[in-house]
C-alpha cells in the first residue's frame, strides 16, 4: 500500500508505456513550436545587431532601472496595502454584527467586479477631469491606488476562506480557555489560515506584480511604459525591448516565488510555538505530537505541565 494512491490507481505496465510516449510527444511539440519561433525570428532578422544595438547604450539601461525601480515602488506598495486592507476586511466580513458584516460584503463584491485598469482609468482620468479641483492625482498614486483595491478584495476572500474552512472546535476552543473574540482571531485562526492560504496569498501578490505593467496606459512610467518608448526609437525594436522587459517580469516573478518558497518552508520547520519550554526542555511535545494550537495555549496558560493526555472538558480546562 505504500506505492498506491487513494485518489487514483497505480498504472500498470501498458498504462506506465502510454503515459511515457504521450509524455514524449509533449515535449517535441512543445521544443517545435519553440524551434519554429526562434526560426522565424531569424529569418526576419530579429537576431540582428543592428536591432539590438540601441540596448550598446548606458543611458538606456539607466532609463531601464529606473522603470524598473517604479515597477518594483508601485508592487511594494500596492503588495503591503492589499496585505492590510484584506486582513482589514476579511474581519469585517466575518463580523457577527450585520451593520458590519453586511456593508464590508458589498464593499467587497464591488471591489472585485470592477477591473484594475477600469479602477486606474477612474482615479486618475476621472478626478483629474474635474474643473476648478485643487487636488491632482498622479499615475503613481492612481495605479497604487487601483492595485489596492483590487487586491485587497480578492487577498479579503482569500483569508475568509482559510479561516472558515479551520475546524469549529478551533473558536470554541479558544473561547472556553478565555480568550475574547479578538484574542481567537489573532492568536488562534489567523495565524492558521495564513499558513495554509500562503500559496494563494503569494500566487495573487506575483499577479499584483504583473498588474503593475496596467500603468502605462495612464502614462505611468514603469517597465512596459520603457519598452514603448524604445520601441519608438529608430530600427524601431519593438520586439527586442518586449524580449528585454519580459525576461525582467518572470526574473521578479521567479524570485517572489522563491521568497514564498522559502517562507513556506521556515513555517513548517518553525511552527509559531515552537520554543515552548515549561521546564527548560525544548518544545511543548505536543506540538509534535498532533496537538491543536488551542490546546498548546491553553497549557501555555494554565501554566501546567504536559502529562501526555488531552486537553480538553475534564482536564482542567
Amino acid at each position: 500500500m505504500s506505492g498506491a494512491s487513494v485518489l487514483y490507481d497505480v498504472p500498470g505496465p501498458r498504462a506506465v508505456v502510454r503515459n511515457r510516449v504521450l509524455g514524449v510527444v509533449t515535449v517535441l511539440v512543445v521544443l517545435a513550436i519553440l524551434g519554429f519561433v526562434v526560426y522565424r525570428f531569424a529569418v526576419t532578422g530579429q537576431f540582428d545587431a543592428a536591432r539590438w544595438n540601441i540596448f550598446t547604450y548606458t543611458l538606456v539601461w539607466q532609463g531601464l532601472a529606473q522603470a524598473l525601480w517604479a515597477t518594483v515602488s508601485a508592487f511594494l506598495v500596492s503588495a503591503v496595502g492589499s496585505l492590510i486592507l484584506g486582513f482589514v476586511l476579511a474581519i469585517g466580513r466575518l463580523s457577527e454584527h450585520a451593520w458590519v458584516r453586511v456593508p464590508v460584503t458589498v464593499v467587497i463584491e464591488l471591489l472585485r467586479a470592477v477591473p484594475v485598469l477600469v479602477m486606474m482609468m477612474i482615479f486618475y482620468y476621472g478626478i483629474n477631469s474635474i474643473p476648478d479641483s485643487t487636488f491632482r492625482m498622479s499615475p503613481y498614486a492612481a495605479v497604487v491606488i487601483g492595485l489596492v483595491l483590487y487586491n485587497g478584495s480578492v487577498l479579503a476572500e482569500v483569508l475568509r476562506a482559510g479561516i472558515e474552512a479551520l475546524p469549529r472546535g478551533q473558536k470554541e476552543a479558544g473561547y472556553a480557555i478565555g480568550l475574547r473574540k479578538s484574542g481567537v482571531m489573532a492568536f488562534i485562526l489567523l495565524p492558521q489560515a495564513i499558513r495554509a492560504m500562503l500559496p494563494v496569498i503569494v500566487a495573487q501578490l506575483v499577479v499584483t506584480l504583473k498588474d503593475t505593467a496596467l500603468g502605462f496606459i495612464i502614462t505611468y512610467p514603469e517597465l512596459i511604459y520603457y519598452a514603448k518608448f524604445l520601441s519608438s526609437q529608430p530600427g524601431r525594436p519593438l520586439l527586442q525591448a518586449g524580449l528585454v522587459v519580459a525576461v525582467i517580469y518572470i526574473s521578479m516573478c521567479l524570485i517572489l516565488s522563491g521568497v514564498a518558497k522559502w517562507l513556506e518552508g521556515r513555517a513548517r520547520r518553525s511552527p509559531r510555538l515552537k520554543g515552548y519550554t515549561p521546564d527548560a526542555g525544548g518544545d511543548d511535545p505536543r506540538i509534535h505530537d498532533g496537538s491543536t494550537v488551542t490546546e498548546v495555549i491553553a497549557l501555555q496558560r494554565g501554566g501546567g505541565k504536559f502529562d501526555g493526555t488531552s486537553t480538553g472538558p475534564g482536564n482542567g480546562i
